[in-house]
């Protein structure tokens, strides 16, 4: 299949306006977004490689790739991975816009940096910013960085006692107005996916990112 001429920035662009690719079955490839990490993308019947260039059409071709669920087969993901890979979780793509006007009280969080999922977004996203409510017992948090495509990716973790779908929204508030946002997020992991959905992100794709050894 041939190297197509977009990027996954584009694609969740036009996603987010309704356009979606022919779901024709078949599968492309897209430039990384970022050195080191590689992702298959799944739309509905039409999947999108993001891998480096010592990977050929053809073995992604043998490995039995299609738009139609053969992407995410876990003989094709493990196989372009390699021995020793890291490979994350299979997750939603989920999209929304911010607001055009908003105001939060969430502040920068230093002191939760060591927090496993501020290591987990370091690992595969870039310029990571670590948010929270101002009360330092409040170990409630998001993660604001450069993610998916480059573009504004969110992650969440709120504690019992806080309302996630609030912190969302808090969030949201602290970035430009009308600019896309995409988040990941685990089928299994119910209620988070609950709270996005909520705050009104939309589910448009699937996504495994794998980081190969060395």
């Amino acid at each position: 299949m041939a190297r197509d001429r977009t990027d996954l920035a584009t694609l969740l662009q036009d996603a987010s306006h309704g356009r979606f690719p022919d779901p024709d079955g078949e599968w492309h490839r897209i430039p990384l977004w970022r050195p080191g990490v590689e992702a298959i993308v799944a739309f509905t019947g039409h999947a999108y490689f993001a891998v480096a260039d010592d990977v050929a059409e053809r073995r992604i071709d043998e490995l039995g790739a299609d738009g139609f669920g053969g992407a995410h087969a876990p003989s094709v993901i493990t196989a372009l991975a390699g021995p020793g890979a890291w490979i994350d979780s299979l997750d939603l793509v989920l999209i929304t816009r911010t607001p055009e006007s908003g105001t939060g009280r969430l502040v920068e969080r230093p002191d939760l940096v060591d927090h496993p999922r501020v290591r987990h977004a370091g690992r595969i996203r870039d310029d990571v910013h670590v948010l929270g409510y101002p009360e330092i017992d409040n170990p409630s948090l998001v993660t604001v960085a450069r993610g998916l495509g480059g573009l504004p990716e969110l992650g969440i973790q709120a504690n019992e006692a806080t309302d996630g779908a609030g912190l969302l929204r808090e969030a949201l508030a602290t970035l430009p107005g009308d600019q896309l946002v995409v988040a990941g997020v685990a089928p299994g992991n119910a209620r988070a996916l609950r709270t996005f959905l909520r705050v009104g992100f939309e589910p448009v794709a699937s996504v495994q990112v794998y980081c190969r050894a060395g």
